[in-house]
């Protein structure tokens, strides 16, 4: 909907009433069980997030089932701080703090840059909780174990992977992958420094069973927590599009190369932004002819690449969380 004052939409639908952003295979619940079963002897928590969702998507109650309701130490990990901005990370860890207070260990992360300190403090942050914790049937155990958790393709392999190669000097361990789903089962336990011994357990990507927002879904969709076929890279692009506007940013505009200026049809964007970069594929018609036909398809994969690759500037999709909460 868009008023004369406002041209561009204030809400964001799916283009159907039935429509719903959810994907939880079969891995997932595999995987919530396989971590309930290992908790007895794990030390510590890591819960490992997109920055640029500090607030969508991540699943309180699991959480609050697998830490015990604060029993065991927890530790949120907002990786990919690169893309959020120095500005931008100051107001979602005021917001965090604002709104749930029990999060008390917040850390910053950018696991592509081993010289990050949001990386490096995060194995003596969780020895401090360690220590200052009840361990109960562990107390005798000179091992640290800690389990990674979160949604999916937020960098928990990575950071595992940065951890271990900095501590221990060794080559990766856990599988890594660009897309969303790479780690299926918990893992063995992966060793990550001598002394004291700590070990990481990777664990697969968890959502929420069921997404009832669709704003929520699409932000997941966005940073690529979900596989981009689920929803469509047609309707991402358009969710991008969406966003973008109602926040004002306009750059897109010039990085797009719209000859047109903003507009809210992610189709003719699309199109304008295919034709300038020469993408075209054939398309056999009825007839037999091929006819060239721009690419809105890979279009709009472009398009969100920009998004992901921070050439749209630092984002906060979260924003107006606090305002809307």
């Amino acid at each position: 909907m868009s008023t004369l004052s406002n041209p561009f939409r204030t809400v964001f639908r799916l283009p159907s009433r039935n429509q719903r952003i959810n994907w939880f295979p079969g891995h997932m619940t595999k995987g919530m069980r396989q971590i309930q079963q290992k908790l007895r002897n794990v030390d510590c928590i890591v819960e490992i997030h997109d920055s640029r969702i500090p607030f969508a998507g991540r699943n309180s109650q699991f959480f609050e089932t697998i830490t015990g309701n604060g029993v065991k130490p927890h530790i949120l990990v907002l990786n990919k701080v690169d893309l959020l901005g120095k500005k931008q990370q100051r107001s979602v860890l005021k917001q965090l703090r604002a709104q749930q207070p029990e999060l008390r260990n917040i850390l910053f992360t950018n696991c592509k840059d081993q010289r990050n300190h949001g990386v490096l403090d995060i194995l003596p942050l969780a020895s401090k909780l360690v220590a200052e914790s009840s361990r109960f049937n562990r107390t005798q155990s000179a091992e640290h174990n800690i389990m990674i958790i979160g949604v999916p393709n937020v960098g928990k392999s990575s950071i595992i992977n940065v951890l271990r190669n900095v501590h221990l000097k060794k080559r990766s361990a856990a599988r890594v992958g660009a897309e969303a789903g790479v780690t299926r089962s918990v893992g063995e336990r992966i060793k990550i420094q001598e002394q004291p011994p700590v070990y990481m357990i990777d664990t697969p990507g968890i959502l929420q069973p069921s997404v009832t927002d669709d704003e929520m879904g699409m932000k997941l969709a966005l940073v690529g927590c979900l596989p981009d076929h689920i929803v469509g890279e047609d309707l991402i692009a358009d969710y991008l599009l969406y966003w973008l506007n109602r926040h004002r940013r306009l750059d897109y505009v010039q990085l797009l190369g719209l000859s047109s200026g903003p507009s809210d049809n992610i189709s003719a964007v699309l199109a304008e932004f295919a034709q300038r970069e020469g993408m075209f594929h054939r398309v056999k018609q009825y007839d037999g002819q091929v006819e060239m036909m721009t690419n809105l398809l890979a279009a709009a994969r472009r398009f969100i690449s920009f998004f992901r690759t921070g050439q749209l500037g630092p984002i906060n999709l979260d924003a107006e969380y606090s305002h809307q909460n």
